[in-house]
């Protein structure tokens, strides 16, 4: 054969074992029957080949075990090909590490809080490598709800040395259950203490009703009936005024604690408005979209039922019998 297996690599795999892979030759390039591969290693620095022969000509991979491997060692590592005619040249030599071991220590001072109805946070202390035979890759979070099994948990995962953990999609008012773990190649190491959160209650299904506004010199006065929440509801700590030009898509926010607010906007556009309540377990259900048309002058009025074509023209009637009234006097 003359041509070699191409993007030889490997690594990882379960401990003791030294994992090589490659692409196999294709049967055109096989130059001939009884082909196979020749896997040839050695540990990183010394002189001597270990060799074996692979005899299918669809193998891509190879493990070597032995228990006496170190863990995460540096091998030497090329392949070789042949058929019945002989053997061909060897692969390029490339680096390949022996399989890590499982981390052998459990990350310490674990702690959860609660973000709103659907999301928590959970931190922990960094696990010093110093302390653990394995290398450690990351931390995985398993986290399930108290009348679940631990069995169903889900799963999330950090890297390196992140040491926190946002977990979103929770169930509002419910108590969670969280253990941490380091891993690696080689598997999980052990098991934090498992520690228990509670997600806020869901924030208010009510939006906002009985919206007015009010334009007076550059300015637009919003006005709304206070949202209540109800008992299996976060309080409402306030409220978003969402709003932008009704041309464009980039959206403005306003927060306030009361229930009306006053906007200094100009008034050669086109407004789209919408308001929702805030709480502790995270935003309300929006208002439906109000517009408010642009104007040419200083006093106009409506309410939440401008979003239809006849309210905007009474809206806009409103503004004529201003001006009226006004020429009379």
């Amino acid at each position: 054969p003359e041509v070699t297996p191409a993007n030889v690599s490997g690594g990882g795999g379960t401990k003791a074992e030294l994992v090589i892979t490659w692409e196999t030759v294709p049967e055109e390039l096989q130059n001939g029957g009884g082909f196979g591969y020749v896997v040839a290693f050695r540990p990183f620095g010394t002189v001597s080949w270990m060799q074996t022969v692979v005899a299918s000509p669809d193998a891509s991979r190879y493990v070597f075990r032995n228990e006496s491997l170190p863990p995460f060692f540096p091998y030497e590592v090329r392949v070789g090909v042949y058929n019945n005619k002989g053997e061909g040249s060897f692969s390029p030599v490339t680096i390949v590490y022996s399989a890590d071991e499982e981390p052998t220590r459990a990350p310490t001072n674990v702690i959860a809080r609660s973000l709103s109805s659907s999301e928590v946070e959970v931190f922990w202390s960094l696990l010093p490598e110093s302390q653990s035979k394995g290398r450690i890759q990351g931390y995985e979070v398993r986290y399930w709800k108290h009348d679940d099994k631990e069995e169903q948990a889900g799963r999330i995962r950090t890297m390196t040395n992140q040491t926190f953990a946002k977990i979103s999609h929770l169930k509002g008012n419910a108590l969670y259950h969280l253990a941490v773990k380091a891993y690696n190649t080689a598997g999980m190491g052990p098991s934090s203490a498992v520690v228990n959160v509670t997600t806020k209650k869901p924030p208010p299904s009510q939006p906002p009703g009985n919206i007015i506004w009010n334009s007076s010199d550059s300015k637009i006065i919003l006005n709304w009936d206070q949202v209540k929440a109800q008992n299996n509801e976060s309080e409402v700590k306030g409220y978003k005024v969402l709003y932008r030009w009704n041309r464009q898509s980039s959206t403005s926010v306003i927060e306030t604690n009361k229930t009306s607010v006053e906007l200094s906007l100009p008034f050669d556009e086109d407004y789209i408005v919408e308001i929702k309540p805030f709480s502790d377990g995270g935003d309300g259900n929006s208002s439906e979209q109000i517009r408010i048309p642009k104007i040419s002058n200083a006093y106009a009025r409506g309410s939440g039922a401008s979003t239809s074509n006849a309210c905007t023209l009474s809206a806009i009637s409103t503004i004529m019998i201003s001006l009226t009234a006004r020429s009379s006097l």
